[in-house]
């Protein structure tokens, strides 16, 4: 089965087992990975008292662990969801946002990958660099690096953290540490909406939850918000900018089609 085929079979089986999604995330976008996970077809559930959160992802098909808005009682949640994932082998996506950015999100990103064995990291390409130890500028939390050698960072990236990493951006890279997936799909208004980075993350963790951890799984929720951002930018009217795209993107990813993913996704293996 080619990669596009796995990918279109993954939407399917989305839709079909409807899989539990647990987000341990931040308070800027959890409504909107709440919604871009139903509208890719999952269930969504955003638990993050510690009292709660192992009986949750127990019964969790994937679990989402996301760096936005840190804290200390974010991260005891987040240490014990991860361990109870591991445990049963639930795959554990980390979105490590503005890491490097403030010491306390570096210690943080540290203290996870030190206790919790991470299936995949999403990041833009800053993010992902620093945590593989290249430094990339950075303004706040979005990324000023260049893309020159994203195929070898990444890479580099997912053999010292043994785990798939996808570093977004204009243009997407994912890798396994062998194989490198470009994506060249997306719009310059993903940019400009706030948390689209952490629904890419929600998109990931369904697409896991139902196929299992693989290249493809996580290059599937990578490629669905990029057809997802061209979609929405084609909708726009008139007199219509971000606050539309953002409705748009949501309508645009609970209508994707098999289809549209075999005839407009542009994707390549390195």
């Amino acid at each position: 089965m080619s990669l596009m085929e796995q990918i279109t079979s993954g939407l399917e089986r989305i839709r079909t087992q409807k899989p539990i999604i647990h987000h341990i995330t931040n308070y800027i976008s959890i409504n909107d990975c709440a919604n871009v996970t139903l509208a890719i077809g999952a269930s969504p559930i955003m638990a993050n008292d510690p009292a709660e959160v192992a009986e949750v992802v127990s019964q969790s098909s994937a679990l989402v662990l996301n760096l936005g808005t840190p804290n200390t009682r974010m991260l005891e949640s987040m240490l014990i969801a991860g361990k109870q994932a591991n445990e049963l082998g639930i795959p554990v996506v980390f979105d490590p946002v503005g890491v490097g950015f403030t010491q306390i999100r570096t210690r943080i990103a540290e203290q996870l990958l030190l206790c919790v064995k991470v299936s995949v990291v999403r990041g833009n390409l800053a993010e992902i660099s620093r945590m593989a130890g290249v430094y990339a500028a950075m303004r706040g939390i979005d990324s000023l690096a260049m893309g020159d050698n994203a195929s070898d960072i990444v890479r580099q990236a997912a053999q010292q953290m043994d785990c798939v990493v996808a570093a977004t951006g204009a243009t997407d890279f994912i890798s396994d540490g062998w194989s490198v997936c470009k994506i060249e799909n997306g719009d310059p208004l993903l940019s400009r909406v706030t948390g689209t980075g952490c629904m890419t993350t929600s998109l990931v963790a369904a697409f896991c939850g139902a196929m299992g951890l693989s290249l493809a799984s996580v290059t599937a929720g990578v490629l669905v918000m990029g057809l997802a951002g061209e979609k929405a930018r084609s909708m726009l009217g008139d007199g219509e900018g971000t606050g539309m795209f953002r409705t748009r993107l949501v309508d645009a990813v609970s209508n994707m089609k098999a289809e549209d993913i075999l005839a407009k996704g542009k994707c390549s293996l390195e």
